[in-house]
């Protein structure tokens, strides 16, 4: 099993529906949570949580929603449950003692979880890693080391017996649901598209009594097997791939999904639909108004839609539309409200903005819109196998940067462009947003946040427009990605979501962050 060498649409890059403020924090957490209460079959008692000082969460964990979501997870719960808010009674009500320690734990992830699990029999150990826009991998069970990512049926048998992996390998054993079987030290792991059927699980607990079983469900919407294929890697093999087919980037990336999901192509637009529908609907709560008691913005879409109705603001076209529905998107997501990560929840305004905003303005329809996400979702799945969504490791140039590259693609779409147009307009919006630093005010994912995811719809639509008139893009897509990946891992530790540098370290900063704390 391997899904992780092939990221998914609805994984890796439009997803998790969640609510904010931070994918890399309260959403992936939430997945670790889910994973680790499996291992102790849903009884955890006592947890310690360990963050080393040198990662982002030691500074980050409670502002930006890793604990919520962590301790959500050790709940049951999902990622967009309308209980988030009251996680910390919750947790009480459920007799959890949970303590957090900031510990030199040697982490070679800034985003790195340690974990130790107690209940009445047994304990624990998880070493986990938030890998950006909601995607994680648990690196380490017990002291061994192991690779989750939560695509697939994890099947755990702790056992001292000699001649379990024996059996297990035997064809009377083996079905269509195993896809491989690993021997660690002190257990066996099994990676499957189901678990073992109730039969072989007795036939196994007959054979080996003092076995113990500990059965891992996925978190992932989209499941991994053995046999996982799709039908290009890079954006120029997709372009060979193409050649005698001739197909528009979003029927491509429809192809993509379907083969790599093993699903059909209605499934992939339902999916797709749903996506679309739940970013509609948060842009319109948002434009109603929210109400949030700890966040630092107020109603600024409100703001800026009387303004516009007034016609007191500059004449910007389309662009103000799309300011408005991103900044709806952003109020939302800062006041835990339901979102779509796309790619991120720190850059979920950009895409859902860009895209829906120009649909409206240009009447376009819902099937025209579902090509355009598709299109930007072909983009977030080559800049997810070659680069990063993580702040923690590139910066918000990882997260608004590629946002604004699959915006282009979108909008290029939306206005039937060739394939060539549409990538050459992706290419051209990540070139301009190489060195864009993470350095949110007060530990809040709302300023810069929400300028950022602006500017990134703006460059968007600038790009998308320089494209359609056959602008020379110099820089194919596949070297831009690579290129920036290799930027974002050169900016400061202080500058990439740690509260450590820029804006976050200013004397307001710091002012309103005590603020925040005293409420």
């Amino acid at each position: 099993m391997g899904g992780n060498k092939y990221p998914s649409i609805f994984n890796d890059v439009l997803g998790p529906i969640m609510r904010g403020p931070s994918s890399s924090h309260s959403a992936a957490s939430v997945r670790i949570g889910r994973m680790a209460r499996d291992l102790m079959d849903g009884n955890i008692r006592e947890v310690l949580v360990e963050f080393d000082p040198k990662g982002s969460l030691a500074t980050t964990h409670e502002s930006q929603g890793s604990d919520m979501g962590l301790f959500a997870g050790f709940l049951g719960w999902e990622a967009d449950d309308e209980r988030l808010p009251e996680y910390k009674d919750a947790v009480k009500e459920a007799g959890l003692e949970i303590q957090i320690k900031i510990n030199n734990i040697e982490v070679k992830h800034p985003n790195t979880y340690k974990l130790t699990l107690k209940n009445e029999n047994e304990l624990h150990e998880i070493v986990a890693i938030s890998t950006g826009g909601g995607m994680i991998e648990i690196i380490e069970i017990d002291h061994m080391e192991v690779s989750m990512i939560g695509d697939c049926y994890e099947t755990l048998i702790y056992t001292e017996g000699n001649n379990l992996l024996e059996f297990l390998q035997s064809k009377e054993f083996l079905s269509d649901s195993i896809g491989t079987i690993e021997t660690k030290q002190k257990f066996i792991e099994i990676k499957g598209k189901h678990f073992l059927e109730k039969e072989s699980l007795t036939t196994l607990k007959q054979k080996f009594p003092k076995a113990i079983i500990k059965m891992i469900d996925p978190v992932l919407p989209i499941l991994s097997s053995n046999d996982v294929k799709v039908p290009f890697t890079t954006c120029e093999d997709m372009l060979q791939y193409n050649k005698d087919k001739q197909w528009d980037l979003w029927k491509l990336a429809v192809h993509y999904e379907s083969m790599r999901g093993n699903i059909s192509f209605e499934e992939v637009f339902t999916k797709m639909k749903k996506i679309i529908s739940i970013m509609r609907e948060s842009i319109q709560t948002g434009i109603k108004g929210t109400n949030f008691a700890d966040r630092i913005l107020g109603f600024q879409s409100g703001k800026f839609k009387t303004q516009l109705e007034r016609k007191n603001l500059l004449d910007g076209g389309i662009l103000n539309q799309i300011i408005v529905c991103i900044t709806a998107m952003m109020e939302i997501k800062s006041s835990l409200g339901v979102i779509v990560a796309a790619p991120t929840a720190g850059a979920c305004g950009t895409i859902p903005g860009a895209l829906i905003g120009a649909t409206s303005v240009m009447n376009l329809s819902n099937t025209e819109l579902t090509q355009a996400m598709f299109a930007a979702g072909m983009i977030g799945v080559f800049i997810s196998q070659k680069g990063t969504f993580s702040a923690e490791i590139g910066g918000c140039q990882a997260e608004c940067g590629s946002a604004s590259g699959m915006a282009a693609a979108g909008l290029v779409t939306l206005k039937n462009g060739t394939i060539k147009q549409v990538i050459d307009a992706a290419s051209m919006a990540l070139q301009n947003s190489f060195g864009m630093v993470c350095d949110p005010v007060a530990n809040r994912v709302e300023v810069p946040c929400l300028g950022k995811n602006v500017m990134a719809a703006s460059n968007a639509l600038a790009c998308a427009n320089m494209a359609l008139a056959d602008y020379d893009v110099v820089i194919p897509l596949d070297e831009v990605i690579e290129a920036m990946d290799q930027v974002g891992r050169s900016i400061a530790h202080e500058l990439k979501c740690t509260a450590l540098g820029g804006l976050s370290i200013t004397r307001t900063s710091r002012e309103i962050e005590e603020r925040l704390k005293s409420k």
